[in-house]
Order: structure tokens, then C-alpha cells, then sequence
């Protein structure tokens, strides 16, 4: 992945066979001071059919054990975000440092878990869409 070492990062997985998310990692060490909102690269993209998308929440163990938080509370990627020309589709996660230290993240740190949902279609629906054209918070 362009910019990003992935070498040597594994790619998400279910730690249990009951478990239905699948675990991101970082992709690099990240420094988040107190306030600060840092969108973690994971060096992930998924490709999924049109009628899926990826939820990505945080692990829980992120707010009582670190104090940090995704900013977004939980996040929405869209089927047609992989390949993208913003930045190939890869993921980010923007995680919240709500505590009162600087909050590193280290590399291979498991840090959010993505659950793969299908959704369904009006019948009749607008054909005016936009064209995604960048990488996070692309579709404006």
C-alpha cells in the first residue's frame, strides 16, 4: 500500500469463532496528544459486494484502558470506497484521546474491530449520485 509499510502486519481476524468482528490494527506507530482527534492508518482495504458495507466500532477495551475513543463513534465503509482515487480505499480509523496524557498507539496495536452488514434498497430510488472521489469523508 502506497505510503504505508504493511510488511510484516497481519491481516484482520475474528480472535474466537463467536466473534463477529473482525479486529484492525495499526499500520504505524501514532502519538495522539490530549484533545487530539489522529486518523490511524490501518494499511487495510476490503473489497465487498454493492449491497455490503464494513461497520467499524471501537474495541471496547480502547476507553477504560486507554482513555481514548473513536471519534466518530462508530464508522460507516461503503462498498464503493475500495480503489478510491483519495487513497486507494484504505482504512483509517479517527480515534479521540479524551484522557489527560499523550496516548501512544504502537504499531500492530489492535485498536477498532469491522463488521461486515448487508443492507437493502428502496425500489425507486434517485439514479443522481455523486462520484466518490477521495479517501476519508469523501462523499462530503
Amino acid at each position: 500500500m502506497p505510503g504505508i509499510d504493511t510488511d510484516g502486519l497481519s491481516l484482520p481476524k475474528r480472535q474466537t469463532p463467536a466473534s463477529a468482528g473482525y479486529d484492525l490494527c495499526a499500520a504505524k506507530v501514532v502519538e495522539i496528544a490530549p484533545g487530539d482527534i489522529v486518523l490511524v492508518p490501518t494499511g487495510v482495504r476490503v473489497r465487498m459486494p454493492d449491497d455490503e458495507y464494513l461497520v467499524i466500532y471501537p474495541r471496547s477495551s480502547l476507553a477504560v484502558k486507554r482513555r481514548l475513543a473513536l471519534a466518530n463513534a462508530v464508522g460507516i465503509i461503503d462498498a464503493d470506497y475500495y480503489g478510491n482515487e483519495g487513497n486507494g480505499g484504505q482504512i483509517f480509523v479517527p480515534i479521540l484521546n479524551f484522557g489527560q496524557s499523550l496516548a501512544i498507539i504502537e504499531r500492530s496495536e489492535r485498536i477498532a474491530q469491522g463488521i461486515f452488514q448487508r443492507y437493502s434498497k428502496v425500489d425507486e430510488e434517485s439514479t443522481e449520485f455523486v462520484k466518490r472521489t477521495g479517501g476519508f469523508g469523501s462523499t462530503g
